[in-house]
């Protein structure tokens, strides 16, 4: 069983910056692991906002891209999201997923991540 805590969530002006952390703990994930992040709206869908994979690679929805950067430590407990430029349409409650078996195909798939976080609001308004 994996645990995700997220942290670093908040209310910012648009065009500020925020980091998103969130610490894995329990069993690690496996060499076909991959951890990240989903967004929810309300009213909305929840939706793939980005990933890294065990591998190291890296990828992101087209809204956020250029903007937003993950990372993870290289313990590989740790993922974060670093925010730039925000917009107000970012405003969101932000989840850590993590899952194993994750083929590159199902990255940006809810269903393919087996521990979800219990997320941290963002919320970006003048």
């Amino acid at each position: 069983q994996v645990h995700l805590v997220e942290s670093g969530g908040g209310s910012v002006q648009p065009g500020d910056s925020l980091r998103l952390s969130c610490e894995a703990s329990g069993r690690t994930f496996s060499n076909s692991g991959a951890m990240g992040w989903f967004r929810q709206a309300p009213g909305k869908e929840r939706e793939f906002v980005a990933a890294v994979r065990y591998s190291g690679s890296t990828h992101y929805s087209d809204s956020v891209k250029g903007r937003f950067t993950i990372s993870r430590n290289g313990a590989k407990t740790t993922v974060y999201l670093q925010m730039n430029s925000l917009k107000p349409e970012d405003s969101a409650v932000y989840y850590c997923v993590g899952g194993n078996g994750i083929i590159l195909s199902s990255i940006r798939t809810k269903s393919a991540y087996s521990y979800w976080g219990q997320g941290t609001q963002v919320t970006v308004s003048s």
